[in-house]
């Protein structure tokens, strides 16, 4: 693709574009061989990469924001729960008995012992060391030889709630209860379509700052040069189209198969198959749309050179009786071993930009006019720890 580009207006209104709209526009950008530009170029400090004080304000941050947990799907039936941490929080996220779903900082009223681990299913929440009993509603129901503990006040001992929200098949946590913490952004209604699944959850310990891994996915600058067989064949380097809503931002990667719409009824078009679309929902979920699939990814900062990532892949695929993917649910997997051979190539330059910034070789980093997502990343950033 040329590197002669014309500059393209960026939405900056809160609602986002039709699909036919973007596929205009995507058509636009082939045959003028443009691209989407931001207005400036953004200069962000190294220090802000390395700083454990910027790290802290940047969890802080995370707190006092409503930010996504887990997909609801996580939490398909009564009982169903998350347990991680956020922000370096122990949470965990349950499917109630009422249908709802809740958020309490997991431990136990008790001692302080984490009450589960990871996922599964409970018909009530037990802390392994002393068997005290919660139930999915967080009230303190049992405990054993409860004589020992005279005047302690079972009603006023349950778990700690967090507040929560489900919106568009995503369920967020706000650990700050003061009357400042942010909203959900209403446009991600419907994120999530009804006839999908959880289909697999990884998690992954990266030795990356949070923001180097998450700049990886906000941009398609690089698709030519680092993805040569993987993305680039299938794909178009350095073109996207970029909206913001709010502080998010959404980025769509077109494929080359998005040609096909061209002789196709304008009422028809679909763009399952023909790009993706990548939801950043500041300030550290990703959301991508693959062919019948979609990932949700949770960064969680782990230390200024370590992020743990919370990986949940839904889609349309469902099982046999005996229990084997069905057709589609392997066409997912298939297809996601192909995205994840393109992910190990992203991974090895966020590892390589990491180590990096420890060179003294930059004073800042620089993102140019075709990574406009990215400099929103770190002016949101800015406008909120200050």
């Amino acid at each position: 693709m040329s590197s002669q580009v014309t500059p393209t207006t960026i939405s900056n209104s809160s609602s986002l574009l039709r699909d036919a709209q973007v596929v205009l526009r995507i058509f636009d950008h082939i045959d003028n061989k443009t691209t989407d530009l931001g207005d400036t170029v953004w200069t962000e400090p190294v220090a802000n990469y390395i700083s454990q004080d910027r790290l802290d304000a940047e969890l802080d941050l995370i707190k006092r924001r409503f930010v996504v947990f887990c997909p609801s799907l996580a939490l398909a039936k009564t009982g169903d729960f998350v347990a991680r941490s956020s922000a370096g929080v122990p949470l965990i996220a349950v499917r109630a008995e009422d249908g709802t779903a809740k958020v309490f900082r997991n431990a136990c009223r008790h001692r302080g012992v984490k009450l589960a681990d990871g996922q599964g299913c409970k018909r009530a929440l037990v802390c392994p060391y002393h068997g005290w009993t919660y139930g999915l509603d967080g009230r303190l129901k049992n405990i054993p030889d409860e004589d020992g503990f005279p005047g302690f006040e079972s009603n006023d001992n349950g778990l700690v709630p967090v507040a929560c929200k489900e919106v568009g098949g995503l369920v967020y946590v706000r650990q700050d209860n003061s009357e400042a913490a942010a909203l959900v952004d209403d446009n991600i209604l419907g994120l999530i379509p009804d006839d999908f699944e959880l289909i697999e959850t990884t998690e992954t310990d990266v030795e990356a700052n949070w923001k180097i891994h998450l700049e990886s996915s906000l941009e398609g600058y690089h698709i030519r040069s680092l993805h040569t067989k993987t993305f680039y064949p299938r794909q178009y380097d350095n073109l996207t189209v970029v909206e913001a809503f709010g502080e998010n931002n959404r980025i769509a990667f077109p494929y080359q198969t998005i040609e096909k719409l061209r002789t196709k009824p304008r009422e028809n078009w679909s763009t399952n198959g023909c790009l993706t679309y990548v939801y950043h929902l500041f300030p550290n979920v990703v959301v991508s749309t693959f062919p019948n699939c979609i990932q949700v990814v949770a960064l969680e900062p782990l230390s200024p050179n370590k992020t743990r990532q919370h990986s949940y892949l839904l889609g349309r695929g469902t099982r046999d009786d005996d229990g084997k993917p069905d057709a589609m649910r392997q066409s997912i997997l298939e297809g996601q071993a192909f995205a994840k051979t393109g992910a190990v190539e992203d991974l090895s330059v966020v590892l390589s930009a990491q180590q990096g910034l420890n060179s003294g070789a930059n004073e800042h980093l620089t993102f140019g006019l075709f990574e406009s997502a990215i400099g929103r990343l770190h002016a949101c950033l800015r406008d909120e720890i200050g």
